[in-house]
């Protein structure tokens, strides 16, 4: 993380875009918030966090493949199921997790900065200073893009893990 002294909000007599649609600002906002704080923990608390979120999804996932599979008969089919089903549920919450830090990412590394200065009918767009979009570009390197790789790295192992229940299932 770097030091807030060195990420510099643009002047507003320089920048018209209001304070929260700047993409610095809402990278700040995003990087303080808890959910999205996720992406930035270090290695083990970030496996928990996975871990957690997998493990609370069979309170969803468990039931519906109980009354699909009943434990004592099918138990291989019933855990595979019900894994498959958590799995599918942690799947969308890293999507959502993605696809913040995604747009942070776009916001950040865009020259072009579009805001609303009122509402939805009067989009304005502004082009970064030099200064200002290196800035941002710096960030976007060395601060969202490592989130971005190791939730694709997440996807990955997920979806290794999908393929391998896929092939149990036909084993079993």
């Amino acid at each position: 993380m770097l030091p807030d002294d060195t990420l510099r909000k643009p002047s507003p007599s320089v920048c018209p875009v209001p304070l929260e649609q700047q993409p610095l600002n809402e990278y700040r906002d995003l990087q303080e918030s808890w959910f999205f704080r996720w992406g930035t923990l270090e290695p083990v608390p970030y496996v928990k966090i996975i871990v957690w979120v997998w493990v609370w999804s069979w309170a969803i996932a468990g039931p519906v493949a109980a009354a699909s599979f009943a434990p004592a008969k099918h138990f291989a089919q019933f855990i595979l199921l019900g894994a498959a089903g958590a799995t599918l549920f942690l799947t969308l919450v890293l999507v959502r997790l993605y696809l913040g830090w995604f747009y942070i990412h776009s916001r950040l590394s865009n020259a072009t900065v579009f805001y609303e200065e009122s509402g939805w009918y009067d989009g304005q767009a502004w082009a970064k200073p030099l200064e200002v979009l290196t800035q941002d570009r710096l960030i976007t390197t060395y601060q969202v893009q490592p989130i971005l790789r190791r939730l694709h790295k997440t996807f990955g192992v997920l979806a290794i893990l999908l393929i391998s229940g896929i092939v149990i299932w036909q084993l079993v």
